[in-house]
């Protein structure tokens, strides 16, 4: 899998005049492999968008691209010593940067949250719909898919880009149709870096998340009237407890 390409040095604007002419010569590192052995440095060479000429650490010369970046070319690959040096940007430049990359930020994995709910019931001529939502993780690579009865479902499954949340954090969505049937299991099942196997996350279908709310917020009336009502009795067995009886 492609890890990464970091433009990490640009040097821009070398030349300006009236006309708006501009050279720069940005340097990218690219890799595949985690152990960073197939790091490959490149050295652009731009004039007003042209790509004239390139060196290619993995070709370990300098490549041109029109008439004026072979003629230069030809004169650059004469210098042995200078390509050498070149050549050394892979490991000095790139892999000392990318390697702090690592051990700082890619290294790094953080499980997301995951919540299954029911988005929307069956009315007859239209099915069910769930979603599982999976929050606040990182890297932003995972993978989402659902269980019925202990089978992967295909078809009627729509999911999210992972979608970053501005603090180095993504979401996803993922939503299955379904047809309700009695006695059935329907699981999302998550699978992330951070987790050493695929995580199951099965949806209860006994409660929805409506139903839910309405009963969190009757019990919580109901303690609150208890609460209320044991302190009116208090106050009145004080108040009355207080009072002096005159016989008539």
């Amino acid at each position: 899998m492609f890890r990464l390409l970091i433009l990490f040095i640009v040097q821009s604007a070398v030349l300006n005049t009236a006309d708006g002419h501009v050279m720069s010569t940005p340097l990218r590192c690219n890799w595949n492999k985690d152990d960073l052995s197939d790091m490959e440095f490149i050295e652009s060479y731009i004039f007003n968008k042209i790509n004239y000429m390139e060196f290619n650490s993995t070709l370990g010369k300098v490549v041109g691209y029109t008439k004026l970046g072979i003629s230069n070319a030809d004169r650059l690959n004469k210098d042995t010593a200078a390509l050498q040096a070149r050549k050394a940007q892979a490991e000095a430049a790139c892999k000392n940067n990318v390697e702090g990359y690592y051990s700082v930020v890619l290294s790094k994995t953080v499980e997301p949250q995951v919540e299954v709910m029911q988005v929307k019931k069956p009315d007859g001529s239209h099915p069910a719909v769930l979603m599982c939502s999976a929050y606040s993780f990182y890297p932003p690579l995972i993978k989402v898919t659902w269980l019925r009865n202990g089978k992967e479902v295909k078809g009627g499954q729509t999911s999210t880009e992972e979608m970053a949340d501005g603090d180095w954090y993504y979401q996803i969505h993922s939503h299955l149709e379904y047809t309700p049937e009695s006695g059935e299991e329907i699981s999302c099942v998550v699978e992330h870096a951070s987790f050493k196997k695929p995580m199951s996350y099965k949806w209860d279908p006994s409660m929805s998340e409506p139903d839910k709310s309405k009963i969190a917020i009757g019990a919580s009336g109901l303690v609150l009237g208890v609460v209320l009502s044991a302190a009116g009795f208090i106050y009145y067995r004080k108040k009355s407890s207080g009072r002096i009886l005159v016989p008539t």
